[in-house]
C-alpha cells in the first residue's frame, strides 16, 4: 500500500501538479524535432560529401581547385569526428551563430545535422564503395554521363546497402540530443533535471525520461527492421 501511495504521490509531483507534464512534452517535441530535422540535414551533407570524396578519388587530383574542396571537406570529417557533440553545440551556440542566438532550436538543429552529416559521408562513401564497379561501366555503355550514372544507378544501390548504418545514426542522433541541454534547449533530459529541481527527487523524473528514451528506441529499431526485411524481399523477387 506504501509503495503505490508513494508512487502516486510522485507521479502526481512529476507530471500533474502544475501542469509540470507540460516541460515533459515540450522536451518530448524538442528532442523529436532536433533528432528528425539534424538527420535530413546529416543526411544531405552526407549524401554530397560522399559523392564528391568518391568522385575526386576517381578523377585527375592535379587540379588545385578540386584539391583544396577535397582538403576542406576531409579536414571537416575528421573535426567532426574527433571532438565531442556537446563541445560543438556550444561553440555554435556561444561563438559561430551568436548572432541568432535566440532561436537555440534551429542552432542545435544546426550543429547536430553538421555532426551527423561527417558520420553519414562516411557511411555513404562506403555504401558507394561497395557497389561494383561494373555498375559504373554498365551505366556508361547504356550512355549515360558519369554524374547520371552515379544519380541514377549507383546512389540508390549505395542508400539501400546503408539503410541499416542510417538508421542507426538517426537512433544515435536520438540519444545525443540529450547534451543539448548545454545551451537554453528543453528537451527530455533537461526536462527532468528541471522537475527534478522543483521536487528535489531525481528518481521518477530520471526513470520516466529513460522509459521514454527506450520505448522511442525499440519502436525505430522495429521501424527500420521491418524496412530491412521488405528490402530483402524485394531484392529475393
Amino acid at each position: 500500500m506504501d509503495f503505490f501511495s508513494n508512487f502516486s504521490n510522485q507521479f502526481y509531483l512529476t507530471f500533474i501538479k502544475d501542469n509540470r507534464y507540460k516541460v515533459f512534452i515540450e522536451g518530448f517535441g524538442n528532442t523529436i524535432l532536433i533528432a528528425i530535422c539534424a538527420t535530413i540535414i546529416g543526411v544531405l551533407i552526407g549524401t554530397l560529401i560522399a559523392i564528391y570524396r568518391v568522385s575526386y578519388a576517381q578523377s585527375d587530383k592535379k587540379n588545385p581547385i578540386k584539391k583544396f574542396i577535397n582538403f576542406i571537406l576531409t579536414a571537416y570529417v575528421a573535426i567532426i569526428r574527433g571532438t565531442p557533440v556537446v563541445l560543438q553545440i556550444m561553440i555554435m551556440y556561444y561563438l559561430v551563430l551568436v548572432a541568432i542566438k535566440d532561436y537555440a532550436v534551429v542552432i542545435a538543429i544546426i550543429a547536430f545535422g553538421l555532426n551527423s552529416g561527417a558520420y553519414v559521408s562516411e557511411i555513404i562513401r562506403g555504401g558507394i564503395l561497395a557497389v561494383d564497379k561494373g555498375q559504373m561501366e554498365a551505366g556508361r555503355s547504356l550512355g549515360l554521363s558519369k554524374s547520371e550514372t552515379m544519380k541514377s544507378i549507383i546512389i540508390p544501390q549505395a542508400i539501400k546497402n546503408c539503410l541499416p548504418s542510417l538508421g542507426n545514426e538517426f537512433i544515435a542522433v536520438l540519444k545525443e540530443t540529450s547534451v543539448v541541454g548545454y545551451i537554453p534547449v528543453t528537451d527530455l533530459t533537461k526536462a527532468s533535471n528541471l522537475i527534478t529541481g522543483v521536487t528535489y527527487n531525481a528518481f521518477f523524473p530520471l526513470i520516466s525520461v529513460a522509459v521514454a528514451y527506450f520505448i522511442l528506441v525499440a519502436g525505430l529499431t522495429a521501424l527500420f527492421r521491418k524496412m530491412e526485411r521488405k528490402l530483402a524481399q524485394s531484392d529475393r523477387s
